[in-house]
């Protein structure tokens, strides 16, 4: 079980949170001007990377408030927890400096 902190409540189980896919999606400009083809495309083809990816989460058994998590997809671990309205924080390289 993964632990994810809200960060309005802290540290949870993910038991208590619902995955919103992934974050950081601009929604079109224009919507009603896309064709079938590329209104598709936003709605269901979603980056699927190996390593760090930033999701979207709600804390529906808590405070039900939207916030995005960035989690490896190798190993589950989360490495961040932040607001919908903070910038996406930035991981130390690779190997880092030593």
């Amino acid at each position: 079980m993964l632990l994810i902190t809200c960060p309005w409540c802290g540290p949870r189980d993910e038991a208590e949170y619902h995955y919103g896919g992934q974050a950081h999606v601009p929604y079109p400009e224009r919507p009603a001007d896309l064709d079938d083809e590329q209104w598709a495309a936003y709605v269901f083809y979603r980056d699927n990377p190996k390593g760090p990816f930033a999701e979207r989460w709600t804390h529906s058994t808590g405070c039900r408030r939207w916030f995005n998590v960035l989690r490896d997809t190798v190993s589950y671990q989360v490495l961040a927890s932040y607001r919908l309205d903070a910038p996406r924080p930035e991981l130390p390289q690779a190997g880092g400096d030593r």
